[in-house]
């Protein structure tokens, strides 16, 4: 592996390139391209080759081939804000927590303007570099293949830091210690917390949603494999049947046990709700973070066998709302506005209201999951809890706080993975990166 003056691996950053072949905007060809030039053969299938994949998984443009209104549209990666927390909640997820294995400040910084590039390519509809097909053919392809042919999806690519980033074991691995937001804070334990460490924690996250889960998990397994030296996947969850929606206008969705879920969440489109609970300000600091979020995920197992033997009555005094229409407690629609008096002191929905927790109001973005059984022949399943936040400790920590410690769900649940992480604002145009602001504009 070679590298640059400024320690890039060449190789790796060549994954997530632009594509081989120099084009009418002159761009240059990549080392690939000039490797693979070596013999006319080589070239000239090249080029054929690389002619299909266009056709199917375009292209130097980045957008797709076929009209998105028919095969799934393309959601814009560059922004003042990351793609994948008010956007519009897609039906798959692959969430995927990573540590960083380099020790190599140059390394981290090389690895996340890779994955940049790979990831405003593959939103678009694009493949990875030069693609899963046309390349040398004694190389591994920059791109995994499986996502040839299908649309984008509207994939969205959310990327976040953990705290171990900043200081693992009293380091301060990579110079930014003093750069930590105050917001990002190790999260308490909370009553009932069987945690896994093997599902919790990382210094680097990536959440992608899309309308088809293997362009979902295609782009989490090429992230994977541009890190590889530098990054190990530490966990990662597959999600399904999206459990909360940023559309109100739409069907409310159904979490595992059959009820609506997040009838009451915050509107993608709703600015003012987004700047007062989602999005960091520019006086909440850390400056590198104005415009971001905090991300809370937690894997939450659903006890189905035991929940699947209570009555209905006792399902819906749990919840607080009907099962059928979802409406509150002695309401007739679902989106009627609950008198939380009328409901259990331990309910559900009264115990994370607003009201009941000083306003408090957070993003969800969750999805269910079943991954198989256990020894005992469970169902492994439940729900992979995510939201987004302006600061944890006025939206998920009292909430949940007020959850763990009297909601009667809990005899059916248990939080068994978990995680923060900020997410930094959005990559503003094609020389921006993730993570620039954190690791300073000379970087």
């Amino acid at each position: 592996m070679t590298r640059d003056d400024d320690g890039t691996s060449v190789e790796s950053t060549a994954v997530g390139d632009e594509p081989a072949t120099g084009d009418a905007n002159g761009r240059a060809p990549s080392r690939r391209s000039l490797l693979g030039w070596g013999g006319a053969g080589l070239a000239l299938g090249a080029v054929a080759a690389g002619g299909t994949a266009v056709a199917l998984r375009p292209g130097s443009d980045g957008r797709p081939a076929v009209p998105d209104d028919t095969l799934g549209a393309a959601v814009p990666f560059h922004g003042t804000h990351q793609a994948g927390i008010a956007t519009a909640v897609q039906d798959r997820l692959h969430f995927a927590a990573f540590d960083v294995t380099t020790d190599d400040r140059a390394e981290l910084i090389a690895l996340l303007k890779a994955w940049t590039k790979a990831a405003a390519r593959m939103t678009a509809g694009a493949a990875v570099g030069e693609g899963a097909v046309g390349g040398l053919a004694e190389a591994p392809p920059d791109d995994t293949g499986e996502a040839l042919g299908l649309p984008p999806s509207r994939l969205t690519l959310t990327f976040g830091v953990g705290p171990t980033l900043f200081e693992k074991d009293g380091t301060d691995r990579f110079g930014l210690k003093g750069r930590r937001p105050e917001a990002l804070i190790d999260l308490p334990r909370f009553p009932g917390d069987n945690l896994d460490r093997k599902r919790s924690g990382g210094d680097l996250c990536v959440q992608a949603c899309a309308d088809d889960p293997q362009v979902a998990v295609h782009a989490i397994r090429n992230l994977a494999r541009i890190g590889f030296g530098r990054i190990a996947i530490r966990w990662s969850q597959l999600g399904f049947g999206k459990t909360s929606s940023t559309t109100p206008e739409a069907q409310t969705p159904r979490n595992m046990m059959g009820f609506k879920d997040g009838t009451r969440n915050i509107s993608g489109t709703d600015t003012a709700a987004l700047d007062k609970h989602v999005w960091v300000g520019g006086r909440d600091g850390p400056d590198w973070m104005a415009g971001g979020s905090y991300l809370v995920a937690r894997r939450i197992r659903m006890h189905i066998e035991t929940w699947d033997r209570t009555s209905l009555k006792e399902q819906e005094d749990i919840f607080g709302r009907d099962k059928g229409e979802g409406a509150p407690v002695g309401e007739k629609r679902e989106r009627d506005e609950p008198n939380l008096k009328a409901m259990l002191p331990t309910a559900h929905v009264r115990l994370a209201h607003p009201d009941t927790n000083g306003g408090a109001r957070i993003l969800r973005r969750g999805y269910s999951f079943t991954d198989g059984t256990d020894g005992l022949g469970r169902l492994d399943a439940g729900l992979f809890f995510l939201a987004y936040q302006r600061d944890v400790r006025n939206g998920f920590i009292p909430i949940q706080q007020s959850l763990a410690r009297d909601d009667v769900l809990n005899e059916y649940i248990q939080h068994v993975g978990s995680g923060i992480f900020a997410v930094p604002p959005g990559v503003r145009d094609k020389n921006d990166w993730w993570g620039r602001e954190l690791f300073g504009r000379s970087a």
